[in-house]
């Protein structure tokens, strides 16, 4: 397996110091928009021949596709932003590549109704060419992070495994994360968490289909394991939410996750200012003509990029799966989840817990598809595949997955 991965950002440059201790695959190439990024990232690696640094502009789709071509990649790994997801997705299939991402193709709210019915959904873009892959025998595996990802998995091996019938699933997200020194530092791309906490939350329901609420709608106190406790949690729009429910039977499919009140106030506050926008405002430059800028972009800018937080950051944060419904006729519930201590990530691998958390899960499919424990063609996601195999590679990795009754 030769890969390509676009973006050497927090997550990209985790991906490099997991897969550099595995021998699944032959060469990655680790591309970015910025250069020095991808050299970094390749240094920091102790002279591993198997990797090598390119630039490369994601927005670029025959720039991208060339790129494989000259490394002869059969992968393409995204380890960028969701603006990137199509031409990305774009480039694998042109150039004959299978394809893994760690989030969808961006929705867009319903124009006179977008706090009940769905626009776009994530995703939307990605499965209408969900036909042409298969034609093509190629495989695009979407949604291959920690949330979508994991947290797929866990539904796939709680619907194969744990329960006869199941009533709700509920991806519950949690943490209790600190920075030193900041008052406000998200541990994650501000730009996704914006995009993801804004837009209305999706929900769906056996007989009524996909459907949206407000931000942060139902808020619930949910109990995290490994002494995290309780943390209030509310609806977010998620991959999860559109993806379990196409292969994983369940009457109610939900994403919830643990932001903390100041937090919501937060993002309320950049809301009612416009500051939440992507499409460009005209201000004046440093010379007085007017420049555009995304206000968006100018908040991503102001605040400290989440990899550069590791030292400062204290805790343990937390991605799992809550189900309910009934095995042999009575009722069950579990949480099945992953937990990773930011000190432990730090002394490990040098690298914050929530980028570590997202990185290991592509991985390890990468691991199983070079294995040919996990195949298909098309656009499919983490619950297409068995469970199991997965699960069982993680702990491997080192990093292993719990469950909690009731």
């Amino acid at each position: 397996m030769r890969v390509l991965l676009v973006g050497a950002g927090g997550v990209g440059t985790a991906i490099t110091r997991i897969a550099a201790r595995r021998d699944f695959f032959e060469a990655m190439v680790v591309a970015d928009y910025d250069g020095s990024r991808a050299e970094s990232a390749v240094a920091a690696l102790a002279g591993d021949r198997r990797f090598a640094a390119e630039r490369v502009d994601a927005s670029d789709e025959a720039a991208v596709a060339a790129l494989l071509g000259r490394h002869r990649c059969d992968v393409l790994l995204n380890a960028t932003d969701p603006r990137f997801v199509m031409p990305l997705f774009r480039a694998a299939r042109t150039a004959g590549a299978r394809y893994l991402d760690m989030a969808m193709s961006l929705s867009r709210p319903h124009p006179e109704r977008p706090y009940e019915e769905c626009g776009v959904r994530l995703g939307d873009e990605q499965f209408a060419q969900a036909a042409d892959w298969e034609r093509e025998g190629l495989l695009a595996l979407v949604g291959m992070g920690v949330e979508p990802g994991l947290s797929d998995v866990f539904a796939r091996h709680a619907a194969d495994e744990l329960f006869d019938e199941i009533e709700e699933i509920g991806v519950r997200d949690g943490a209790n994360l600190t920075v030193d020194g900041y008052d406000f530092a998200p541990s994650f791309s501000i730009w996704t968490t914006i995009e993801e906490c804004l837009n209305p939350p999706v929900v769906h329901e056996a007989g009524r289909g996909w459907f949206t609420t407000e931000p942060f709608s139902e808020p619930e106190v949910f109990d995290f394991p490994e002494g995290i406790g309780k943390v209030e949690c509310v609806n977010v729009e998620h991959e999860e939410v559109l993806l379990i429910p196409r292969w994983v039977d369940a009457r109610r499919v939900t994403f919830k996750y643990g932001l903390g009140g100041e937090f919501i106030d937060t993002l309320k506050t950049l809301h009612r200012l416009g500051l939440d926008r992507t499409d460009p405002v005209t201000v004046p430059g440093p010379d007085g003509r007017p420049v555009a800028v995304s206000p968006r972009d100018v908040v991503a800018a102001c605040l400290p990029d989440p990899a550069t937080l590791g030292e400062r950051m204290h805790g343990k944060t937390c991605a799992g799966t809550w189900v309910r419904g009934t095995r042999d006729g009575a009722p069950r519930e579990v949480y099945l989840y992953h937990v990773v201590d930011n000190q432990w990530s730090m002394a490990e691998y040098g690298c914050q817990a929530v980028v570590w958390q997202t990185a290991v899960n592509p991985v390890v499919a990468l691991e199983l598809v070079a294995a040919g424990a996990w195949t298909g063609a098309g656009v499919l996601g983490p619950e297409a595949f068995p469970a199991r195999p997965f699960l069982d590679l993680l702990t491997e990795y080192g990093s292993p997955w719990g469950m909690r009754e009731g």
